[in-house]
């Protein structure tokens, strides 16, 4: 029979017949006096041998010796099912993933560690749509410079600290409306706010170590993303946070 004979007796086009005979896993018979390629039935059992093994998941390199060794495939089946014990285990995990980012409403390109926090972001935007975006953006910079247990501890922190009260979420508001024409007095209040607000977590941090990388990113962020009013808030919060409670300015108002 031709190759095309073959090929459509096969379920395979000759471009993969071809192919076969590049990679060796089917012998070329020679041509004949016409010019064409001659094959029988014993290269149609040797095709469809090859579609099976390979609907498997064996690859054409270890076709040869599989094809013409019983105890070769044999032990070529046993890691084709370590593997696919491994893609199984992988796709379950994957799967549990996905169910714990849609229970608790995080955004899917949240990682796993921070799907307990993703309801509290979109608690943030409720009152402050641009600082929630924010803060998702950090929180995924956070996530990968922290490393998985770094950004479980952090994480667990966050939740115990109940950072996102009725009361912080109003600070937040008033965050997000600062502004150009916003008061030095009331910049200075938001610090007084912030400072109160975190410096118990801070207290409490967990001992989890944060490069100069972090640091540096997210500072870079911030001047990326607020405004120049925003950023004095921060600073005059990081100087208040930086000196111990007794040294704080006294408060006005």
């Amino acid at each position: 029979m031709r190759s095309s004979e073959l090929a459509a007796l096969a379920g395979v086009t000759i471009r993969t017949l071809r192919h076969y005979h590049q990679v060796g896993v089917l012998d070329e018979p020679e041509r004949s006096v016409n010019g064409y390629r001659d094959y029988d039935v014993r290269h149609l059992i040797r095709l469809l041998r090859i579609a099976r093994l390979t609907e498997l998941g064996l690859p054409l390199a270890s076709l040869p010796e599989v094809l013409d060794d019983p105890q070769a495939a044999e032990a070529l089946l046993e890691e084709l099912d370590r593997q696919a014990a491994a893609e199984i285990e992988r796709l379950t995990n994957r799967r549990a993933a996905i169910a714990g980012l849609r229970g608790s409403g995080a955004l899917p390109d949240l990682p796993p560690e921070l799907a307990t926090y993703g309801p509290t972001i979109s608690a943030v935007a409720g009152v402050a749509p641009d600082l929630a975006r924010n803060e998702h953006e950090q929180m995924i910079l956070i996530a990968h410079l922290l490393g998985e247990n770094g950004t479980s501890a952090l994480v667990a922190a966050l939740v115990q600290h109940a950072a996102y009260t009725p009361a912080a979420l109003e600070m937040l508001r008033r965050y997000a409306e600062i502004g150009p024409d916003t008061p030095r007095e009331d910049l200075e209040r938001m610090a007084d706010d912030m400072a109160a607000h975190y410096r118990p977590f801070l207290e409490n941090f967990p001992a989890v170590e944060i490069g100069a990388d972090l640091s540096s990113m997210l500072t870079a962020y911030g001047e990326h993303t607020l405004n120049d009013q925003q950023l004095l808030v921060n600073r005059l919060l990081a100087d208040r946070l930086a000196k111990p409670v007794g040294e704080q300015r006294p408060r006005t108002g």
